[in-house]
């Protein structure tokens, strides 16, 4: 695993308190931008955030309610997703007497539901165009759009260039090198 600076692991423990302190959830930090499934903290660290006994987050890990990262070494990396999932653990074993099997379930539930939310405010977000690729594993992911792409494909469109042995017909209706005849939503996918 990559080592991280002081800086960024200062401001995930600040994301980190504030969640076990109910003053953030991950929907908001995932729109912060931060990086849900990094694992920054190790098993100490996520104790004491957490306000859990290190063994009782071995027990998690063995009975697969919480899963953190390994290291190359083996050692536990525990990232935001986990810190929430540890929280809410411990509130519904302590206070609603849940057994460890259902707070399980109960979790994949919510973070299902989670997922869900997220897509239907990126459906119902108005006015914007969505762009899928497929990643190497064969998923079709959804691409956010930015400015910049959108800037980098209008200057490839105005500085287009006829291909050699193409008739130069084509080219006034708007093929080029890199465009399709006039399409405003063209994708270029590339390696």
């Amino acid at each position: 695993m990559a080592r991280i600076a002081r800086e960024l692991r200062q401001l995930y423990a600040m994301c980190a308190t504030a969640l076990v302190l109910g003053r953030a959830d991950l929907d908001g930090a995932d729109d912060a931008g931060f990086d849900l499934e990094l694992p920054v903290f190790t098993i100490g660290q996520a104790a004491e955030v957490a306000g859990i006994h290190p063994q009782t987050l071995r027990q998690y890990d063995r009975v697969g309610l919480v899963v953190p990262q390994r290291t190359d070494g083996g050692a536990r990396r525990y990232c935001l997703r986990d810190i929430d999932r540890l929280v809410q653990a411990q509130r519904l074993t302590q206070t609603e007497g849940i057994n460890l099997s259902g707070v399980t379930r109960i979790l994949t539930l919510q973070e299902e539901n989670r997922q869900l939310r997220r897509q239907v405010r990126r459906l119902q977000s108005a006015g914007e165009e969505s762009v899928f690729a497929a990643g190497r594993d064969g998923d079709i992911v959804e691409m956010q759009r930015s400015n910049s792409a959108r800037m980098w494909r209008r200057a490839i469109r105005t500085q287009m260039r006829e291909l050699p042995g193409r008739p130069a017909s084509h080219a006034s209706r708007g093929g080029g090198a890199f465009a399709g005849p006039s399409d405003d939503k063209s994708l270029v996918i590339w390696r």
